[in-house]
């Protein structure tokens, strides 16, 4: 492998201005095209085959009416006062008249006469129902509805809006996210010594991440996605862009501060030796996000491929673009001789925490893994869900009308499920009694507060009835009422028809239960996949099963402190979380998938040098101690770049977004400081040159893929003068 990058890397150094070009125009290309013609994102997780997506498939058919878009409009009277009064009346009544009038409403239900006025006429709700699903209602529509509330307000009435129609969209770029991006570039500036270089990353990352994102929404015409999957796509693109972008200038500038180093050469042996890691390390994350469509779920599948689309361009773009922007920027990439004199890999602070963590190794093992497991604790109470109106922002128009709701009707009311009847082989002289005997026995269920009236469509074999449940769609009683509901289908099989509980909080129950049953194939196939990618990477059998026993305490670390604060309540006022609820259900998964792409580049970056200097050597010990004296700088500023960008969109007003990067961001910071850093260089110095053994008939069958450039020839040695010519 190194020997093809370095040819590579030579070739884009004396062709940098046609590779330049070429990035550049798939840049605009795509950029054009995916601007112009970006498809649309959905904001619905469904999964095939689970009850509640097998409910909604069969009223889309029988019974469209009752899935179209819906805007649920909640309105309030102050305080101590009524909406049964003849001014607040008229305002309601002027508001919903001017609703009805909007392009595609088919119907406004009036509160009073729907009877959805709470007990003590203060709160009250009206339904605008569209001729259409709620992605293809128009962004006008929803500005119209929101202007028709006029007349409430200037009443001095409270009106907020929820329902599938003002479900709010995914947005990024917001400040948090831009101060992530600083923090990186301050963090590349002390790293790297150089603002050029520093700048450097950020730009190669942005053309990777520009790329992706941007075809990721041109692909959004002909394949389902969701919005999470455009932010997930940037989120790590732009992460790991930098990253690798930073490993192979990193390199660069080590061998420019070498007396006599040439321009073009140090560029293709850093694309050779650090682009090999990055190589290798990019395909264990495209891999581990790819391997998300073993979960059977759709829009995990296309959120994964999205996200390891982008990673590849962020390597193409680290063994391309990079090594023809160092050619083209030559000289100005050298270290001053200050420089150089501080890089002194004996005196950095790198070298002097290798050597306090080998000092007793077997203390600092025992200390980070009991700490490491400390942390995980919380994730023994993990619960899966998909985040409610409660979740969103506490000034936002969704958490105002939740919160409503549950003061005017109860908690309850915000987790309405809906018992679908499909009455087809049900005698028509005989659906009446069954649908009478249903709603008698739904009724009697202690965890339901009110079951609704029966929906029917023209023929009578499809029947929606709305159960109102006593809990909140987060709470855990809420679950054991679905699967106490689904008990009675027998009831209603023996009469010839078939029950399905349904409803946003029914789906949110199955698409949990669906990802928890994946997890355990998901998470041994990527350990089998980092055994076996780490022993072709090191030639090593103890190296890969410490690498994985580390990822595994990263995950279980990660996921405790992200239950602690997510589900348990802790910090919510310091990361601005309205609510306490369980954890967005695809979120394991997805974080196992990252993080153990993630944890695999550190790992390669740090091992990768100590297995070269043992090569040339044969000193256990001391590869250790140099290896991480040589990368530890590199990969502190690497994980810190990768905290600070994923800290970033913990921020980010949408709870799932702010879920995934707060995980990330923890994870990252736990696998690269405590396990990479810490507990890695211990369990070497305590393994000693056992660590490199393998045994001979895996030694046969193990190709070498020469990640640490062995098989390089010999460097070329050229006067500074004459390179500075030539470049």
């Amino acid at each position: 492998m190194a020997s093809v990058l370095y040819a590579w890397g030579r070739w884009a150094v004396r062709r940098r201005g046609r590779v330049i070009g070429l990035w550049l125009l798939l840049l605009a290309t795509i950029g054009a095209l995916g601007t112009t013609l970006a498809g649309p994102t959905s904001t619905e997780f469904t999964v095939p085959g689970i009850e509640s997506q097998q409910a909604q498939e069969l009223l889309e058919r029988k019974l469209p009416e009752s899935v179209d878009g819906t805007a649920r409009l909640v309105m309030a009277a102050p305080a101590g006062q009524s909406l049964d009064t003849p001014a607040a009346r008229a305002a309601v009544g002027e508001s919903l008249h001017r609703a009805a009038g909007i392009p595609g409403v088919v119907h406004v239900a009036d509160p009073f006469e729907s009877h959805s006025v709470s007990p003590d006429l203060r709160i009250a709700f009206a339904d605008v129902q569209f001729d259409r699903p709620a992605h293809d209602v128009p962004q006008s529509a929803k500005d119209a509805l929101t202007d028709a509330t006029a007349p409430l307000r200037e009443a001095g009435l409270q009106a907020e809006f929820g329902g599938s129609v003002m479900e709010p969209a995914f947005e990024v770029g917001g400040p948090a996210e831009v101060i992530g991006v600083l923090v990186a570039f301050a963090v590349l500036a002390v790293a790297l010594g150089s603002l050029v270089a520093a700048g450097l990353p950020l730009l190669t990352a942005l053309v990777g991440v520009g790329i992706g994102v941007l075809g990721a929404q041109l692909l959004a015409n002909v394949v389902e996605m969701t919005g999470t999957a455009t932010v997930l796509a940037l989120m790590i693109g732009l992460a790991v862009g930098i990253d690798y972008a930073l490993f192979i200038i990193a390199r660069h500038r080590e061998q420019l501060a070498e007396p006599g180093s040439e321009i073009e050469e140090s560029a293709a042996r850093a694309t050779a030796t650090a682009g090999s890691a990055v190589v290798f390390a990019g395909a264990t994350v495209i891999i581990a996000l790819a391997a998300l469509a073993v979960t059977g779920i759709p829009f995990l599948t296309v959120m994964g491929l999205a996200a390891a689309a982008t990673v590849l361009l962020a390597v193409l773009v680290a063994v391309t673009l990079v090594p023809a922007l160092l050619g083209l920027l030559g000289e100005r990439l050298r270290p001053r001789p200050k420089a150089k004199a501080a890089a002194k890999p004996a005196r950095s602070w790198s070298a002097a925490w290798a050597r306090a963590v080998t000092r007793k190794p077997l203390l600092v093992l025992l200390v980070g893994v009991v700490g490491l497991l400390a942390l995980a604790l919380p994730a023994r109470d993990l619960r899966l869900g998909l985040p409610s109106n409660a979740s969103q922002p506490a000034a936002s128009t969704q958490h105002k009308s939740y919160d409503l709701l549950s003061e005017g009707f109860g908690p309850g009311f915000n987790a309405t499920l809906v018992a679908v009847v499909d009455a087809t082989g049900i005698p028509a002289d005989r659906r009446e009694s069954a649908l009478t005997e249903l709603h008698a026995t739904l009724s009697a269920d202690p965890g339901v507060a009110a079951v609704g009236r029966p929906i029917a469509n023209a023929d009578g074999s499809t029947v929606a009835v709305p159960v109102v449940p006593r809990t909140g769609p987060d709470d855990r009683a809420t679950s054991d009422l679905v699967d106490r509901l689904r008990a009675h289908k027998a009831d209603v099989t023996a009469s010839g028809g078939t029950l399905y509980i349904a409803g946003a909080t029914a789906a949110a129950i199955d698409v949990s239960g669906k990802l928890a049953d994946a997890l355990p194939l998901f998470v041994g196939l990527i350990v089998v996949l980092a055994l076996a990618l780490l022993t072709v990477a090191f030639r090593s059998v103890l190296v890969p099963l410490k690498a994985v026993l580390g990822f595994l305490l990263s995950v279980a670390a990660a996921l405790g402190v992200t239950v602690w604060v997510f589900q348990d309540g802790h910090l919510n006022g310091l990361l601005d979380i309205p609510s306490a609820a369980p954890v967005t259900s695809f979120l394991p998964v997805l974080l196992i998938g990252v993080l153990f792409g993630l944890a695999m580049d550190y790992e390669v970056f740090l091992v990768s040098r100590m297995r070269e200097h043992h090569q040339h050597t044969g000193d256990a010990a001391g590869a250790v101690a140099h290896g991480v004296a040589r990368s530890g700088r590199v990969v502190t500023a690497a994980a810190l770049i990768m905290v600070a960008v994923f800290g970033g969109f913990v921020f980010n007003h949408d709870p799932i977004i702010k879920s995934i990067g707060f995980a990330l961001a923890v994870g990252v910071f736990i696998d690269a400081f405590v396990v990479r850093m810490t507990l890695v260089p211990a369990a070497m110095a305590l393994l000693g040159a056992r660590a490199w053994r393998l045994p001979r008939w895996l030694d046969r069958i193990t190709p070498d893929v020469d990640l640490e450039g062995a098989g390089l020839p010999a460097a070329e040695v050229r006067p500074a003068a004459k390179a500075a010519e030539r470049v």
